[in-house]
């Protein structure tokens, strides 16, 4: 029987809650203890660990097959405690398999099913039906600096207001919860609340209804290390039978919207709960893992092949990353921009990259085999959002998908990745890039930028270039017209890679690398900075842009005016921390001591916000506390990004080359 499945848990057995034909969700438990798979390269040498474990473990010969083929082997019913245990006995001899696959996944995987949906042809299509019941819990307090929410706005069907004490509002909250009964709550800051919720609730011996059972799952909090960047997961409470989305810290909802996690959830055999809280690239690694077990192949626990011994001049050749083609600084008219759409994946599935094809190129790939659908799937999103909205959060979830299994196959600990498949799709996009470098230039364009999988040309007949480009390499490069584009310059005066904006034919302004895009500019500076590029996305032309130069100005002046005046909130910069101990004084580690000062404990990869007192003193406040701040060095800030808009409207735009604003030009007295 189909079942559609909101929710997934393990607890000595398979729990799956489902909705039933009147909509309701109920429970259904299954009896669901699997084994783990045992290879030993010499299983004599440890024939007392194996009799202990027949013995104890019900250990039994079985042979499984891994991504190199069929091996000799070992059901084990144990745990990954006793996994690591042989791991240690064996001096580390032992391959195991299936030690750490997600239970509830693995039945779903083994059975066939997977959550938010309920017909298996339907897995990769775009389009999400579920009437599911929402309420959204809105919550304006820091739940870091008080011990429980006093107001708080719940919006379902109609809008209800809480206020009062702590106590009162969460007694109210839970009466309202279990009145409505909803299956997905979108909340504020959840992870951090429902903690303090259920400990209130505890102390007064209350119910707390966001579990449709009373029984929640425990995630801690840890801190790691990803994409070169500190990375913090908090904590939180995850209830039985509903799905809880934190609106603040979840990326995948924050990127895709309620639709996205649940894309995310029928792609990875996931929980929407577990969907929500995991980063892209978990996500992907669960999709594999998913698919994997459903294709019978044993997931290993620990890889040991993430990279085979070589020459070091093998490893420099092969390992060079992406192509670039560094831009001239300056303006540009009728420029189009083509992008390989999901390039690296793309690459994968058409050269039949994975791990177990390298040494036998003829053999059908694992990874091309399970990334292919998502990359139509992918690229039927991106033609529908053109014209439908709805599937804009879908397309964005699978960009980043698609985005960090490339990573993912170059990541040390990835079950299904090793370096020469990441080596070889880099060298395999470069390639790309350079013969569509040379194939635009002999059909008469002239190519002002590359990176990576983008191509910015000038040049007639672009339609004929895309086609061109597409019968060459066999990946299609979508196409976005610019009326005009400014590459900004580096501070040697050669052009920045990933700095740029301008105007698309649609008449909105395409950014990137620019204070109004980087998510630590203030808001004061931020909103100065669109203002101005909106008045730029008004001129078509090159000439008509250098007319906007005194609208520019304006903007600047009544900023700088503003500043003055400004709420302090409106000045706070966010950065997520890397460390909590810093050797040398700097603004950042006064801010980490700032939070501590103010009882409020924190973790690397944290992100913190906090308004500059005085720069030169290496002073500054939590945004709650703040109440006066450095005026003269968010005046600094804000002429950086004033710089930025300026090299669009001054200098000698007919030829495309810009000259810097004068300093004298921009940087306007304030009374």
């Amino acid at each position: 029987m189909p079942l559609w499945i909101l929710d997934s848990a393990y607890r000595d057995g398979v729990d799956l809650w489902c909705r039933d034909g009147n909509g309701r969700v109920v429970r259904r438990h299954y009896d669901y203890d699997p084994p783990f798979y045992l290879h030993l390269p010499d299983p004599a040498a440890h024939h007392e660990m194996l009799d202990v474990l027949e013995e104890e473990f019900r250990a039994e010969p079985c042979r499984f097959l891994t991504l190199f083929g069929e091996r000799d082997g070992f059901s084990v019913q144990g745990s990954r405690h006793l996994a690591e245990r042989i791991e240690e006995q064996t001096r580390f001899e032992a391959r195991l398999f299936n030690v750490d696959v997600r239970r509830d996944q693995q039945f779903m995987a083994e059975t066939g099913i997977f959550p938010c949906c309920d017909d298996p042809a339907l897995r990769y299509s775009p389009d999400i039906t579920a009437d599911l019941r929402q309420l959204e819990i809105r919550i304006p307090e820091d739940p870091a600096r008080t011990p429980l929410c006093t107001n708080v706005e719940l919006v379902s069907d109609r809008t209800e207001h809480l206020q009062g004490r702590g106590s009162t509002v969460a007694e109210d909250l839970f009466g309202m919860v279990e009145a409505i009964d909803p299956d997905v709550i979108l909340m504020t800051s959840a992870d951090s609340w429902l903690p303090k919720l259920h400990a209130h609730a505890r102390e007064r011996g209350l119910d707390m209804p966001f579990s449709r059972n009373g029984r929640y799952r425990q995630m801690f909090s840890r801190s790691y290390w990803s994409y070169g960047r500190m990375e913090h997961k908090g904590a939180a409470l995850i209830p039985d039978g509903r799905v809880l989305i934190d609106t603040e810290e979840s990326f995948v909802y924050r990127e895709g919207g309620l639709v996205g996690v649940l894309m995310a959830s029928r792609l990875a055999g996931l929980s929407p709960n577990l969907a929500a809280r995991f980063t892209p690239g978990t996500l992907i690694s669960s999709y594999e893992v998913y698919e994997a077990v459903k294709r019978k192949i044993a997931v290993p626990f620990r890889k040991a092949d993430a990279e085979t011994a070589r020459k070091l001049a093998d490893l420099q050749a092969a390992d060079r990353g992406g192509m670039m083609f560094q831009p001239s600084p300056g303006i540009y008219e009728n420029v189009d921009e083509l992008d390989f759409t999901s390039m690296y994946p793309s690459i994968i599935v058409k050269f039949n990259l994975s791990p177990e094809t390298l040494e036998n190129p003829d053999q059908a790939g694992f990874l091309p085999a399970v990334l292919a659908p998502v990359v139509a799937l992918r690229r039927d999103t991106k033609t529908r959002k053109k014209t439908d909205p709805r599937y804009a959060g879908i397309d964005t979830l699978l960009k980043w998908m698609l985005v960090t299994c490339f990573g993912y196959t170059g990541y040390r600990n990835a079950r299904f990745g090793r370096i020469e498949v990441h080596e070889a799709i880099t060298a395999h996009s470069r390639e790309i890039l350079i013969q569509a470098k040379d194939l635009a230039e002999s059909m008469g364009h002239t190519v002002l930028h590359g990176i990576v999988d983008c191509l910015w040309v000038q040049g007639p007949d672009v339609a004929a270039l895309q086609q061109g480009i597409g019968d060459m390499t066999g990946l299609w490069a979508e196409n976005e017209h610019f009326d005009w584009i400014v590459f900004l310059p580096l501070n040697d005066g050669f052009g920045a890679y990933n700095r740029y904006f301008g105007r698309l034919s649609d008449g909105s302004v395409k950014v990137r690398g620019i204070a109004a895009r980087r998510h630590d500019t203030p808001d004061l500076i931020r909103t100065m900075q669109q203002e101005m590029l909106g008045v730029l996305g008004t001129a078509r032309t090159i000439d008509e842009l250098g007319r906007t130069r005194d609208t520019v100005k304006k903007i600047y002046q009544r900023a700088r005016h503003d500043l003055l005046h400004a709420d302090p909130a409106a000045l706070a910069i966010s950065r997520r921390i890397s460390r909590t101990r810093y050797a040398h004084r700097c603004l950042e580690g006064a801010a980490v001591q700032a939070y501590r000062d103010a009882g409020v404990e924190v973790a690397p990869g944290m992100k913190i916000a906090y308004v500059v007192r005085d720069a030169h003193r290496y002073q500054v406040d939590p945004v709650w506390e703040a109440g006066t701040f450095d005026a003269a060095y968010y005046r600094g800030l804000m002429e950086k990004a004033v710089k930025e808009i300026a090299y669009a409207v001054t200098g000698n735009g007919s030829t495309g080359v810009m000259a810097r604003m004068d300093e004298e030009d921009i940087c306007i007295p304030v009374p």
